[in-house]
C-alpha cells in the first residue's frame, strides 16, 4: 500500500481542523531518526517538542541533529533563542501554533517530535497562560526557601492547596512548583484546576498520538551509549565554551541535563568519572519521570520497539496507526 498518497489524500478531506502527528517517548529512545523517517514517507516537517533544542550552543548535550542527520527534513522550534533568554511553555505554544500554520500552509503535514510532555500538552489541550501571575519577588523568595531549607520542603508545601500537581511533580522539579504556588498564591485556585479547566475546550486539530517505548534496561542502556558518545564528541568542552561566553551556570538553559553535571567537575566539585555517572543517573531519572507523565495521557498509542526486527518495520507502524487514528476523527 503506497502510505504516502493515502495520507494525502485523507489529509486533505478535511480543512476544517489542521492535521497534527506526534511522535513521543523517553529520551534515547530513538525518536528522532525514525521520526525523519516517517517525514519523508508522509512528506513531512519536523517541530521539535524538546525543551532544552530551543536553546543556541547548546548542541552536543541536547543531541540536537546534524544537518546532514536531518536528511533535507525541515525541523523547527531548535536554536530559538540564546541561553539567557528567557522561553516558557507559553512561548513554545505560541511558536509551535504559528509553525504548524506555516507547515500546512505548504501543504505539508506538521510532525511533533519530542519528550517534553508539556510542550505537546500546551497546545493538545488549550492551556490557558494569558492570565499567568508573574511576581518576581515571590519566586525568589521560594528559590531562598529552596537553597536554604530543601527542595522537599518547597515540596510539601503543595500537599494541601494542590495535591494534583503534589502528586505529580518531582520535589526536584522546583521550578513548576513554584509556578503552582505562584499561581495559587494570586488567584487562590490550584493550578490543576486550570488545567482542567482548559482540557474541557475542544482540542483545534485532528491528532494522532505515539509513545515509543522500551524496556527499562534497554532505554538504560541506550542512556549510557548516548552519554559515553556525548563526550568523546566533546561535551565538556561545549559547556566551558558556553561558560566562557558568560553563560552562567543559575541560568534555566545550564541547568538542562549534560550541563549542570559537566559545571560541577569543571568547577572541581566532582571528578570526570563522578559528573559522567551522575549524567548518567539523572538522564535515567529523568526518562523514568517522562514515562510516568505519558502513561497518564489515555489518548496515547504506544509502540515497543523491541517487537520489531528493523527501523522500517517500526516506521511502517507508525505510519499505519497515524493513517488509521485520523480516519477514525
Amino acid at each position: 500500500m503506497n502510505w504516502k498518497r493515502s495520507l494525502k489524500e485523507n489529509f486533505k478531506g478535511d480543512k476544517m481542523r489542521q492535521r497534527i502527528c506526534i511522535i513521543s517517548g523517553p529520551t534515547a529512545i530513538g525518536k528522532s531518526d525514525l521520526s525523519i523517517q516517517v517525514a519523508k514517507s508522509l512528506n513531512g516537517e519536523i517541530i521539535s517538542a524538546d525543551s532544552a533544542q530551543v536553546y543556541k550552543y547548546l548542541n552536543i548535550g541536547t543531541a540536537k541533529l546534524s544537518e546532514e542527520e536531518m536528511q533535507g527534513i525541515k525541523h523547527y522550534m531548535i536554536d530559538e533563542v540564546y541561553p539567557d533568554e528567557k522561553f516558557s511553555v507559553a512561548l513554545y505554544r505560541e511558536k509551535a501554533k504559528k509553525y504548524i500554520d506555516e507547515i500546512n500552509a505548504k501543504d505539508k503535514l506538521p510532525i511533533i517530535v519530542g519528550g517534553t510532555g508539556l510542550y505537546i500538552k500546551s497546545f493538545l489541550d488549550n492551556l490557558d497562560f494569558t492570565n499567568s501571575i508573574v511576581d518576581e519577588n515571590y519566586r525568589k523568595h521560594i528559590a531562598n526557601l529552596a537553597k536554604t531549607i530543601g527542595n522537599k520542603y518547597i515540596h510539601e508545601k503543595l500537599k494541601d492547596i494542590d495535591p494534583i500537581s503534589y502528586k505529580k511533580l518531582h520535589p526536584n522539579d522546583i521550578r513548576r512548583i513554584t509556578r503552582a504556588l505562584e499561581v495559587y498564591r494570586h488567584t487562590g485556585k490550584p493550578i490543576s484546576y486550570y488545567h482542567i479547566k482548559s482540557r474541557k475546550k475542544s482540542c483545534q486539530y485532528d491528532f494522532a498520538y505515539l509513545c515509543l517505548n522500551a524496556k527499562r534496561e534497554t532505554i538504560y542502556n541506550r542512556i549510557d551509549l548516548r552519554v559515553d558518545k556525548m563526550i568523546d564528541m566533546g561535551l565538556i568542552n561545549e559547556v566551558e565554551g558556553l561558560m566562557n561566553l558568560g553563560y552562567d551556570k543559575s541560568l534555566v538553559s545550564m541547568q538542562a541535563l549534560g550541563y549542570k553535571e559537566i559545571i560541577n567537575y569543571i568547577e572541581g566539585r566532582m571528578s570526570k568519572e563522578e559528573a559522567i555517572e551522575h549524567l548518567k543517573r539523572n538522564t535515567r531519572r529523568y526518562a523514568k519521570r517522562q514515562l510516568t507523565w505519558f502513561k497518564a495521557d489515555s489518548r496515547i498509542f504506544w509502540i515497543n520497539i523491541e517487537g520489531y526486527y528493523n527501523s522500517k518495520d517500526i516506521v511502517e507502524n507508525i505510519i499505519r496507526f497515524f493513517a488509521g487514528k485520523i480516519n477514525l476523527i
